[in-house]
């Protein structure tokens, strides 16, 4: 038996559930049930736009962003998803800061509830650099429906890899 390696911190009996649901052909229709509106977010520009607009509404007084995009680069199987960066460079006799989110291409076709989740995981790293408990409060209170949201993209992203539709 295959592990399922994005459920790998779960209890065995949900992952047995998930192993049911995969042998059913079942998981891709219930994600599609829950999580069957996409988004419009296609280019670099609107994916900027729309972390920005989480940003405005959340986190208005946190530090100003530089970049955000997708990025094909960002190995899904390595658990990146995302990453947020802090970028210095050195220009004339001052050192400018720039903040940097990057996005996995995965996210450009996943349903839209996903991609907010994900941004909301990043824009919290403004804040906290840490995943602890400060961190979980802050994409909560960004996304109330933050856990179920991750529990429910660890399901898609194995959907995706047992090569289901």
């Amino acid at each position: 038996m295959e592990p399922l390696k994005y459920l790998a911190g779960y209890p065995q009996h949900m992952q047995a559930r998930v192993r049911e649901l995969i042998e059913q052909d079942r998981l891709g229709t219930i994600l599609a049930d829950k999580y069957g509106q996409s988004h419009a977010v296609r280019s670099d520009s609107q994916l900027y736009d729309y972390v920005q607009a989480l940003k405005d509404e959340h986190l208005r007084r946190a530090v100003p962003l530089g970049k955000v995009v997708y990025d094909s680069k960002l190995q899904v199987m390595k658990h990146a998803l995302g990453t947020h960066t802090a970028i210095s460079r050195v220009q004339g006799g001052r050192l400018k800061a720039s903040r940097e989110i990057r996005i996995a291409t995965v996210f450009r076709d996943a349903p839209a509830a996903f991609l907010k989740m994900i941004a909301v995981h990043e824009l919290a790293h403004l804040k906290e650099t840490e995943h602890n408990k400060s961190f979980y409060q802050l994409c909560t209170h960004m996304e109330p429906d933050y856990h179920q949201m991750e529990f429910d993209l660890r399901l898609y992203l194995t959907h995706l890899d047992a090569g289901q539709r």
